[in-house]
């Protein structure tokens, strides 16, 4: 899947009247870092469900109740919109579910870091697309390299198939960030988002459908699915959507790799794993990079 991004959907964001006055107008960054610390807590819910549904059962999971829970807040209207706009919201949520499948497949066959660490070079691709001044690739290049001591590269085999799933779900991950920006502008509100979270359910349903019934018959299982479609889906969902009308794809992009930062913290502070100089560093060029690009974005 190829899509050429007009030059305005990189870097501009004046299409979108947003209030002065508003928190998230001055801080939207907040809303990114909020969504990926409730990400990351979602993914160890999820882990709990990989044996009896699967992974694409989980990826359905979180898209059917995200669905049905962004379709009772916005109450969205199916019809009376253009063309381009049931397009695009199409092609968001096929984005969205491929996003998902892809990742939960890849680090099904290659360690969490390394797959992490191949799928962003998604967002840092949109980064370097829309940067414009040298210390733009600057950040990217700090991002990139903090990233890449983050992940357990050394001494690893990689299944092949892992790492080319990898890599499809680094291009999904670009076209997430581009289409959450193109489609954010296209109908006032949250309509769209709740629409194209239907569309990427659907897309999901062939692949987990039959894994998702499996946790029906266990009222544990299933509170467990409610916490990972809250902290995987609805939460980070919302936040992206919300974020992302205040800011540039390339803004974005960097600080979406935040994301393994949070991780390690996280992993640090509940599972006491062990943080090295190396894994350091990294924390701290990501970082850095993500600050400064929030700063001068």
């Amino acid at each position: 899947m190829s899509v050429t991004p007009p030059a305005d959907l990189l870097e501009s964001s004046s299409d979108l009247q947003v209030p002065a006055r508003s928190w998230v107008s001055r801080a939207p960054w907040a809303l990114v870092l909020f969504g990926i610390v409730s990400v990351q807590i979602g993914a160890a819910f999820a882990k709990q469900l990989f044996d009896v549904s699967g992974t694409a059962g989980v990826v359905f999971i979180r898209t059917f109740i995200g669905a049905i829970v962004f379709t009772l807040i916005w109450r969205p209207k199916w019809r009376g919109y253009t063309r381009e706009v049931y397009v695009y919201m199409t092609l968001y949520g096929a984005v969205i579910a491929a996003n998902m499948l892809l990742f939960y497949a890849a680090i099904s066959r290659i360690p969490l870091g390394v797959a992490v660490a191949i799928a962003f070079c998604g967002p840092l691709l949109v980064a370097v697309l829309g940067s414009r001044k040298l210390m733009d690739f600057v950040w990217v290049a700090l991002a990139a390299v903090g990233i890449l001591l983050l992940s357990p590269f050394a001494n690893v085999t990689l299944d092949g198939t892992g790492v080319l799933l990898a890599f499809l779900c680094a291009g999904a991950w670009a076209l997430y960030i581009l289409f959450t920006k193109r489609v954010s502008g296209l109908i006032e509100g949250h309509a769209s988002l709740a629409i194209s979270m239907c569309i990427a359910a659907v897309v999901a349903l062939p692949f987990g459908g039959a894994g998702a019934v499996k946790i029906l018959g266990d009222g544990g299982l299933i509170v467990t699915a409610l916490v990972v479609a809250l902290l995987s889906s609805i939460i980070p969902f919302a936040a992206d959507f919300t974020a992302i009308k205040y800011l540039t794809p390339r803004v974005f992009g960097l600080l979406a790799s935040l994301e393994p930062v949070v991780a390690a913290i996280i992993g640090f502070v509940v599972l006491q794993e062990a943080l090295g100089p190396r894994e350091l560093i990294g924390i701290m060029l990501v970082t850095a990079a993500a600050v400064a690009t929030t700063r001068t974005g």
